[in-house]
């Protein structure tokens, strides 16, 4: 078992990255002033779907 079998199977983990991963969408989208907003949530997406935490997302415009 891997490290990232690990994770997929680890809630509060994921969870914890969830929260990294929308604050450093926040702030990137901060210091950009949104310019690039949906390149970010794209990127954000595709880095949560390969750690195998894709799931409901609530927070779509």
């Amino acid at each position: 078992m891997g490290i990232f079998d690990k994770f997929k199977s680890n809630k509060s983990a994921q969870d914890k990255a969830k929260q990294a991963s929308d604050a450093a969408e926040q702030k990137i989208n901060e210091r950009t002033g949104g310019k690039h907003a949906k390149h970010v949530d794209t990127a954000q997406q595709q880095a949560e779907r390969r750690l195998g935490m894709e799931g409901d997302r609530t927070d779509e415009p």
